[in-house]
């Protein structure tokens, strides 16, 4: 139920055979859906739970009341969107779907019973949340700094990886279900810009689209266009050296 979640973790700490039991345990409820370009919760309301998104893609974002939208980040399979939010009253953010989700809530308490019996599974789940922060950063630096085609073609690099790393991508190919109103509100540009740079990108053959699909045809050109340095993503930390019993 958690595999895509399992192989992210794994990547940061070595879990043992125990390790990987608890965790099933404590993501063992029945899993929730919600259909595409629906929201999982809403700014202003309750969160229940800590939400796993298990299949599908989802996104944070912030809506001014004139309809602006600011896209804060992109949650794929395996990722949790935000460890600690029940310590909010309210939300002050919304979660919406962008395909159909299947996802799973999880209480605090579940998750606070699982990191005290399990200690390397409490030190992955730090690094995740370490991971999330440095993704943030990096966000910034995208919407401060980053020329409009530096912007899209870093957010491609950056979502083609994190998807290698849970397994779905295939070759130089992956899911890619944003609109150019999704990137353009994600990379801080109009949708006019955004398309331009799609274009410019296309026409030097660095990617293409097929359907919902990206296919990156040189991802040392894209890295290059987008001063791309994988290194905030810690991809390949402590579990890839250290064993567990």
């Amino acid at each position: 139920m958690c595999g895509a979640l399992l192989k992210k973790l794994e990547s940061y700490v070595r879990l043992s055979h125990s390790d990987k039991k608890a965790l099933e345990s404590a993501f063992a409820e029945a899993p929730n859906w919600v259909g595409a370009r629906k929201d999982l919760i809403r700014e202003g309301e309750t969160p229940q739970g800590v939400n796993l998104i298990m299949e599908g893609w989802a996104y944070r974002y912030k809506q001014l009341e004139d309809g602006r939208r600011q896209i804060l980040a992109f949650f794929l399979p395996g990722d949790l969107c935000d460890l600690n939010i029940e310590l909010l009253r309210t939300m002050d953010h919304s979660i919406g779907a962008i395909t159909s989700v299947k996802y799973q809530s999880v209480s605090s308490a579940r998750i606070e019973q699982l990191t005290n019996t399990s200690p390397r599974v409490e030190k992955a789940l730090h690094w995740e949340t370490l991971v999330n922060i440095a993704i943030q950063r990096e966000w910034t630096v995208n919407l401060g700094q980053r020329r409009g085609i530096e912007r899209i073609a870093h957010l491609f690099c950056e979502l083609f990886l994190r998807l290698s790393a849970i397994g779905q991508t295939s070759a130089s190919e992956c899911e890619m279900p944003l609109t150019q109103t999704d990137l353009a509100d994600a990379t801080g540009l109009s949708a006019v810009h955004a398309n331009r740079v799609l274009q410019e990108l296309r026409s030097t053959q660095v990617i293409s689209f097929n359907g919902k699909k990206l296919k990156i045809h040189n991802f040392s050109l894209l890295r290059e266009i987008s001063l791309f340095d994988e290194s905030y993503l810690h991809l390949h930390t402590e579990g890839s050296k250290f064993d567990a019993p």
